[in-house]
Formats: structure tokens, C-alpha cells, sequence
């Protein structure tokens, strides 16, 4: 995900409020989900799920924009070290970061050191708040912190009843340590490596790697079934992942959709997609088409392939469009 003219309703990922916390450690078995009558897929419950030695995982719902569980769509967790633990995204509301917070304090007594973001995208940052009090150094790409400062008016008009019972512009924490190229953090016996992109999938993507057991947190640089939404920059996107190719990864967790070892052929159906975008809207302008045009003919061999695919593939195509026009 002007920034606040980039950050489109069109990104409004969604997911429930969940009613209890189940913690499953050791286990490398996904979270269990079933199909809704829409085609997304939902969670029949929280649970925090150990998928690496000491990284552990909520994974997010696939539900459309309307859906109440708006705030639980995107992939987040922590990191545990030795003498601290790194929290990785806190979901789109309070509520969601406050049980992320309290499935922590079931695990460890260890102190929470750093919340790390990964992107600007709502359902990625409006749970930090849940974690003010624990001190923690709150850390993300270089531009996140003016990009959370260009959304907070934005983010308190369309997630005001996300942001706990008293809402304000405060209610939206930023960033206090940013990361321009590649920064470490010692958790104690465990050492991340942080790494910053250009605009790719948003204009502040960063990506989280446990060197200790090479998990590659990827933020929302890569999705599985839910269709990939674009905020950035299409060749840019297409761009950060050959340089994700090359990382030695074990296993990776994405923003959207379950973590998998098979590394990185994970990326393949991704790849495919946006390479289609590339090539097919290319096609589209050397032929002549207006945008409008574009938009109803390209990618529909992709449709069957991906959930929710009506609701960000047309947004997907007119940013194309624009980024190739004149190229």
C-alpha cells in the first residue's frame, strides 16, 4: 500500500474479531479454515501456531472488505530469542493486536523488544497500539513513517471502530526506528536481518529473516490465494522478488495465504500473475486500448486461480495501466 492518495480503499483487506486465543506450539499444521459462501476462506478461531523453532504464526482470514473480519486478514506472529521477543505486524485493529499481545504473554515472560512492520497497509499496522505500553522500539522501512502520518486521517474515518474505545489520530503509532537498507536485531541467541525495498508491492515494503532458522518473513512482497494486491510499483514488485530468489530461506511466511518450505517455487503462481499483468497490459496499450478497455480483457485465465479475485484484480490493472502508459 501523495501516500494517501496511493492508499486506496481498493487495499481494504478483511478479518474477523476473534472470540477466544487457542496456542498450539510445535505444531507445523496450518490454521484451520473453511470456505464461506462468498468463496473466502475463514478462521474457526485464533490460534498462534510454532510453524519454525521459536517464529511463531497467526495466519489470516481471506474474507471481502464488507466482511466483520476485516481486521484479521493479514499474516502476523512474533519472534522468539532468548532474551526478548520481535513481534512481526499486530493486524487491522486493537483488538486483534491485543490478542496477538496476550497469546505472547501465554508463551513467554520475555520482554517485547521491538515491533516490526512490514508495510503501511491497515490490516498490518492498526494493532500496534496494543503494545505502547511494553516500551518496545516500534521499526519499519525507511518511508513507513511518513506514510503513517499521510494515512492517519484516513485510517480514523474508515477503521474508527477498529482503533479501541477511544479513537484518535494517537490511536495510529508509527515507526520510531526506520530501516533504509538492512538493519540486525539481536533477540538473544538469535539474530534477525531486516531489509528494505523500493516501491514494490507499496512504496515501504520490508522483510524479516530469522538467520537462525532461515524463516523469511515476507510481508505482503508475496500472497497465496488471495489475489496480490498492488499499491507501488508493478516492475518494482517483479523486481524485489529475483532479489528474493537468491535469499537462503527454509521456510517463508507470507503476508497473505499459509507459509511453505518448497522455497522458492512458493512464488511461482505470484510470479505468473504479475508477469500477465505485465505482458497482457503492454499488449493492451501498443494495440491502442483505453484503460476501460483493458480492464475488461485482461487476466481472465487468472480468475479461477485465485480468491477474491473481483475485488482487487480491475484496481490492479488501472495501476498498471498508468505505471506502462508512458514508458
Amino acid at each position: 500500500m501523495n501516500m494517501a492518495g496511493k492508499f486506496t480503499i481498493s487495499l481494504l483487506v478483511t478479518i474477523t474479531v476473534i472470540a477466544s486465543i487457542i496456542i498450539l506450539s510445535g505444531s507445523n499444521s496450518p490454521t484451520r479454515r473453511v470456505a464461506n459462501s462468498a468463496g473466502a476462506i475463514k478462521h474457526t478461531s485464533f490460534r498462534i501456531i510454532e510453524v519454525t523453532q521459536g517464529n511463531y504464526l497467526h495466519e489470516g482470514v481471506h474474507v471481502r472488505f464488507d466482511d466483520p473480519q476485516h481486521d484479521d486478514i493479514a499474516n502476523i506472529g512474533f519472534i522468539l530469542g532468548e532474551k526478548c521477543v520481535a513481534v512481526i505486524d499486530t493486524g487491522g485493529s486493537v483488538k486483534i493486536g491485543r490478542e496477538l499481545h496476550e497469546a505472547i504473554r501465554s508463551i513467554t515472560d520475555l520482554p517485547i523488544c521491538y515491533v516490526i512492520n512490514t508495510h503501511v497497509h491497515f490490516d498490518h499496522v492498526l494493532g500496534n497500539l496494543a503494545f505502547v505500553d511494553e516500551k518496545p522500539a516500534f521499526i519499519g522501512h525507511v518511508g513507513l513513517a511518513d506514510a503513517i502520518e499521510a494515512n492517519r486521517a484516513f485510517f480514523l474515518e474508515q477503521f474508527t471502530e477498529d482503533l479501541g474505545p477511544e479513537p484518535s489520530e494517537k490511536s495510529v503509532v508509527g515507526p520510531d526506528k526506520t530501516v533504509e537498507n538492512t538493519l540486525e536485531l539481536d533477540l538473544g541467541g538469535r539474530t534477525l536481518l531486516l531489509t528494505a525495498y523500493p516501491t514494490a508491492h507499496s512504496h515501504a515494503d520490508l522483510t524479516i529473516s530469522d538467520q537462525k532458522t532461515k524463516t523469511l518473513w515476507a510481508g505482503d512482497l508475496l500472497f497465496r490465494e488471495r489475489i496480490p494486491s498492488l499499491d507501488g510499483s508493478l516492475k518494482g514488485w517483479l523486481s524485489a522478488m529475483d532479489e528474493l530468489k537468491g535469499y537462503d530461506v527454509d521456510f517463508v511466511i507470507p503476508g497473505h495465504g499459509p507459509s511453505s518450505s518448497n522455497w522458492p517455487e512458493v512464488m511461482t503462481a505470484q510470479e505468473i500473475y504479475l508477469n500477465m499483468l505485465l505482458d497482457e497490459t503492454r499488449q493492451a496499450i501498443a494495440n491502442g486500448l483505453f484503460m476501460e478497455e483493458a480492464i475488461e480483457t485482461i487476466g481472465n485465465t487468472e480468475k479461477e486461480k485465485w480468491l477474491l479475485f473481483d475485488q482487487h484484480h480491475r484496481s490492479n490493472i488501472s495501476r498498471v495501466f498508468i505505471e506502462l502508459e508512458w514508458e
